[in-house]
């Protein structure tokens, strides 16, 4: 059984982590034992009421969630919307996920619309690529279109919203049941309003509806003199586990995660912090275990760009970002594949993403990929894997941070519950 964790050598924030949650489970457990044999006789007492109560009747057979991994046949998703997107504020966390070639492109716009033109042309990428999904066989729902540019505060501060373009960032769908990620940046805080019709309707179908504890976001979550000058710092902050997100309260964004069954791999980055974590771990054991991984990433923001599993034993593992613990995937029997460098044009505005989106594929099952139409290079790398490319042009779409697995979130795949590591 693969048993992933940060190596000697590695972070040392990941290995105290580690520790203080192998202690936390320990306390923790002894308490729910203590808990379950003290409800136990009161839910006995109860049980004449509790079997006239509607919330105890058992899930249907035809609940429309069930997504276990990443290759399965996909049968529903949701695809995000570009439609009045706008650019986040340029506060101390979105700062620290970006490059400073894009900061005066943040001071500028920050709380505005993105470019009307651009947005224009990202809808109706996104719009192709719904119907493509619909002529491959697959349900297609979509968020409700919000207006991101209203101000809201909170006790703690004040924003204007970002979209509701990436689903993959706030719904972690894990069997039956659907995530609501708390998120890292105030620009996202309320994003989770736009997926709301459609995860009562799949609530009330039987899926398991569960919101992760929302943080406060005050500004102890955050290190407010995060030091970024060079791709240089970034390094050396990120191999001592440093990040602009700090331990204060958890917080995670649910593209940080990706699942192969049982095992369900994460990083720990500038919006996922060791809390976050470890709540997730808790909260799915022990059905699931959640393995952390680290990267030689200057800027780790959401896995799937970096290490995006395509398939049983098979995993696309970003060239220039290595991962440390790769050795353990390759014992295991897994195939490792090096994507070929992107082809996208360094004059392509990618505010919110590097070129590595190229990866960012989304599989329709395991011969069928939908990946970006001028991405030859890599459509040639499927094609030799005996994987059939679909090809849909979403370079616009690509500007406002995701590719085909950041603008999706599988809610149904035709599979069963496995083990790739046992």
């Amino acid at each position: 059984m693969l048993r992933v964790r940060c190596l000697r050598g590695g972070s040392r924030g990941a290995e105290a982590a580690h520790y203080i949650g192998s202690r936390l489970r320990r306390v923790f457990t002894g308490w729910v034992q203590r808990t379950f044999q003290s409800t136990q006789a009161a839910t006995a007492s109860q049980n004449t009421c509790a079997a006239d109560d509607k919330a105890t009747s058992p899930v249907p057979k035809d609940c429309l969630v069930c997504s276990y991994n990443e290759w399965d046949p996909l049968e529903e998703v949701i695809v995000g919307r570009a439609e009045n997107a706008c650019v986040p504020p340029f506060s101390v966390e979105v700062k620290a996920n970006t490059y400073e070639k894009h900061w005066g492109f943040y001071q500028k716009f920050g709380g505005q619309s993105f470019p009307k033109d651009h947005l224009k042309k990202a809808i109706a990428e996104i719009e192709e690529m719904c119907n493509i999904l619909k002529g491959e066989g697959v349900i297609v729902k979509r968020p409700d279109p919000i207006d991101w540019s209203v101000k809201y505060k909170t006790p703690d501060f004040e924003s204007t919203g970002m979209y509701g373009a990436m689903p993959r960032d706030i719904l972690l769908v894990v069997g039956n049941e659907i995530i609501e990620a708390p998120m890292a940046w105030r620009a996202r805080f309320f994003e989770y309003r736009a997926y709301r019709r459609l995860i009562k309707d799949y609530f009330n179908s039987g899926a398991k509806w569960t919101t992760a504890p929302k943080p406060t976001m005050a500004d102890e979550l955050y290190d407010q003199n995060y030091p970024i000058h060079s791709v240089e710092d970034r390094h050396k902050l990120a191999a001592q586990g440093k990040f602009v997100t700090t331990e204060f309260e958890p917080c995670f964004d649910a593209a940080d995660f990706i699942r192969a069954g049982r095992d369900i791999f994460v990083q720990r980055s500038q919006v996922t912090n060791y809390m976050g974590i470890e709540w997730m771990r808790r909260h799915l054991a022990p059905d699931y275990r959640v393995h952390i991984i680290s990267f030689k990433d200057p800027n780790p923001m959401h896995i799937d760009a970096t290490f995006n599993i395509i398939g049983p034993g098979l995993v696309l593992s970003n060239p220039d970002r290595p991962c440390h613990q790769i050795e353990l995937f390759k014992k295991a029997g897994w195939t490792v594949i090096q994507p070929p460098v992107p082809l996208i044009p360094d004059d392509h505005p990618l505010w919110m993403s590097s070129k590595w989106l190229s990866m960012n594929v989304l599989m329709l099952d395991e011969k069928r990929v939908m990946v970006d139409a001028n991405e030859t290079s890599i459509q040639k790398m499927f094609e030799k894997l005996g994987i059939s490319t679909i090809k849909v042009n979403i370079r616009h779409a690509n500007s406002l941070g995701g590719g085909f697995h950041c603008w999706t979130c599988d809610i149904r795949r035709r599979g069963t519950l496995q083990s790739y590591f046992d």
